[in-house]
């Protein structure tokens, strides 16, 4: 069993691979290597085990340096999935050794695997996130009837408002209502750049669909399509969204059209305890699953706490909600890039 690092040469056999292997999610696809270089300027090590010219494991990690959030080697970030996607242990072992290695070699202050089940009970730990995935009825009607009763009727509202859905191939729906969501959020909103990156990376795995009312934009979804899952990643809403509830029928728009191609498993994403997000997807009868973010700490003595929550940011979060929309886009990206 030997570890190599990615080049462009190994990128088809390493999508094959990551098809194949029943830990790998969508975010360990090669193509996040290039989105997280061009869009961030970030250094990335995608390294994979093999044996007898076979891959047996692979695990993506990207490096970030920032003088506000520290220094760390992530797998991966801007994913809320990652870590090792091997076949057995020796092909996990290895790969974690030599994270571990490339971890003190670069001196980061911490090493971070984004699990989705617990790998290390010996590890510090984040309790905070945890993720919402559910099954597709084949049946479009019983996936409405599935619904609890009072997120039902802000579907059929939304129905009843005579809302329509269309996928878009550009970008510029989709952002306006994105950006203009994160901004009343408090959030530093990602670049332009990125969303096209990933559109022209993944192309037809990755999908916009947008929600307007009269030729009116209201709501618009980024989704990643992977084996028989689909994952709504980024979505947001206009201030006008909530009055013609315009979220609530997106996401049950994505849901419909997957059921109708044969998708089986609705992965609603990431989201911290108690959030708003949180008790949104709660209110959709979809049950929590806990996410395990793993640390091996190098320089820093404590694991990070770079989220919203934390009460440091609060001063901050209400000036961002201040500033014009046009400065905040044209600002976020450089704040964005260095969280991960």
């Amino acid at each position: 069993m030997a570890v190599h690092e990615m080049h462009s040469e190994d990128y088809e056999r390493w999508d094959r691979f990551v098809h194949s292997c029943s830990e790998a999610t969508f975010f360990h696809r090669a193509g996040w290597k290039n989105v997280i270089e061009q869009a961030f300027n970030h250094k990335t090590w995608f390294l994979y085990a093999e044996s007898n010219d076979v891959i047996q494991g692979v695990l993506p990690l990207a490096e970030i340096k920032s003088f506000l959030f520290g220094h760390s080697l992530i797998a991966l970030p801007f994913c809320v999935y990652g870590g090792i996607a091997a076949n057995n242990d020796a092909a996990r072992k290895q790969l974690e050794s030599a994270a571990i290695e490339l971890a003190k070699k670069q001196k980061v202050d911490y090493l971070e695997f984004r699990n989705m089940k617990p790998l290390h009970q010996d590890w510090p730990t984040k309790d905070l996130y945890v993720t919402f995935r559910k099954t597709i009825d084949p049946d479009i009607e019983k996936n409405l009837l599935a619904i609890p009763r009072k997120q039902r009727a802000m579907v059929r509202k939304g129905i009843k408002f005579g809302l329509e859905s269309e996928v878009d191939e550009d970008i510029e729906r989709f952002f306006f209502a994105y950006s203009s969501s994160v901004h009343r959020l408090g959030t530093p909103v990602f670049s332009k750049k990125y969303f096209h990156l990933l559109k022209q990376t993944f192309k037809q795995d990755c999908e916009l669909m947008t929600i307007h009312k009269d030729g009116v934009t209201l709501s618009s979804v980024m989704s990643f399509y992977f084996r028989d899952e689909v994952l709504p990643y980024y979505g947001g809403g206009t201030a006008e969204a909530r009055k013609w509830a315009a979220n609530d029928f997106m996401y049950w728009e994505l849901m419909r059209r997957s059921c109708e191609n044969g998708y089986k498993t609705f992965d609603f994403g990431r989201s911290k305890r108690n959030s708003g997000s949180y008790s949104f997807k709660k209110n959709w009868g979809f049950d929590e699953q806990p996410l395990y973010y793993e640390y091996q700490l190098v320089k820093s003595s404590q694991i990070p706490n770079h989220n919203p929550s934390n009460p440091k940011y609060k001063l901050f979060i209400q000036a961002w909600q201040r500033l014009p929309l046009f400065v905040a886009n044209r600002v976020g990206p450089f704040i964005v890039k260095n969280l991960g």
